[in-house]
């Protein structure tokens, strides 16, 4: 073993034996540090090449138990004087298999930039599989569509701006912060302050879709996809109900939005646990892998195929939820296994 990988282990028992961070944080940095190299050999590099930047991680990490980073609704990215977004993207690369890896549908993208160009607004619709999509998306299109990645807005749930593995991440990008249903009454005496908060969120979405010219990243399932009982991943199904929301936002807002599904396949790069987990601090281990993206056709919200066949409000945005997640989905199937 390198120098540099000892000392970086040595760090680690130090802070386990010096209680700098809680008790379960040091294996989960070794399981992590662990899997994070296997996956650079295999990829034909030297691990050392990426010690310091495990080390700055685990330093955020520690910085963040002695000073938690609180989130506004409305994020805005950290580049200075430390750059959160250069660092989400170079801890993550290495673990991506680039050559094998693709994007496609990049011809609805153009129409995203050229909307944007004018002013109006884009809001993706797309399913979710771990915490550093956003930073996925960047390395996938950093290359030929830098700015859009940069400046595209996440809506983020409550595991991402308040796990100390998650935030280092998180303050590298443009989020709007909301407390999603399964978090929102843990714990029940923060219910009233994180509707509140949500609805701070909401307010402040609505100036920057007046305001024209975002492009706004949302999941409508509410959480990561997750593997089924024979091991195969699913998408997982949209909410009506968060869709609408959105809907009705870009409405009130009176700027041309527009809507666009978007598929990706990041899976294995950081698998969520089997489970949905309340409790902060879930293991990470990583398997590396291709990743794939997919930019699908813009949708009209009002005449969507099978929208005729219903004058019912609550039906037609059923129709309209399941339609959206099968154009995620019929592009997600095409995605190699």
């Amino acid at each position: 073993m390198s120098t540099k990988l000892q000392k970086l282990l040595e760090k680690i028992e130090y802070l386990a034996s010096s209680k700098a961070i809680p008790e379960k944080y040091p294996q989960i940095f070794r399981e992590f540090l662990k899997s994070y190299q296997e996956v650079i050999i295999e990829h034909g590099e030297n691990p050392e090449n990426y010690v310091r930047i495990f080390d700055t991680f685990i330093e955020s990490v520690k910085d963040g138990f002695k000073k938690p980073f609180l989130f506004e609704p409305y994020h805005k990215k950290i580049r200075a004087p430390f750059d959160y977004y250069k660092f989400g993207i170079d801890f993550l690369r290495p673990l991506v298999d680039l050559p094998n890896s693709s994007v496609s549908g990049t011809i609805n993208l153009k129409h995203m930039e050229f909307f944007l160009k004018k002013e109006e607004n884009v809001i993706l619709f797309a399913n979710h599989q771990i915490e550093a999509d956003p930073q996925a998306i960047s390395i996938l299109l950093e290359k030929m569509h830098p700015k859009f990645a940069e400046e595209l807005i996440f809506v983020a749930g409550t595991r991402v701006t308040s796990d100390p593995l998650a935030i280092p991440f998180s303050m590298g990008r443009n989020l709007l912060c909301i407390h999603s249903k399964k978090y929102i009454d843990n714990p029940p005496e923060q219910r009233y302050e994180k509707q509140l908060h949500n609805k701070r969120t909401m307010e402040r979405m609505v100036e920057l879709l007046a305001e024209g010219g975002h492009a706004i990243y949302v999941a409508p399932s509410g959480g990561r996809d997750r593997a089924n009982a024979a091991g195969v991943i699913e998408v997982a199904p949209f909410d009506p109900q968060s869709i609408e929301m959105f809907y009705l936002m870009a409405q009130k807002a009176k700027t041309p939005t527009h809507f666009f599904p978007l598929a990706l396949s990041t899976y294995h790069l950081l698998p969520p646990p089997e489970t949905t987990e309340i409790e902060l601090g879930e293991t990470r281990i990583t398997r590396g892998g291709a990743i794939y993206l997919h930019f699908g056709e813009e949708v009209d919200m009002e005449n969507f195929p099978g929208a005729e066949k219903t004058t019912d409000k609550k039906d037609k945005k059923r129709m309209r939820a399941e339609y959206l997640w099968e154009c995620v989905k019929q592009e997600y199937d095409k995605f190699p296994k």
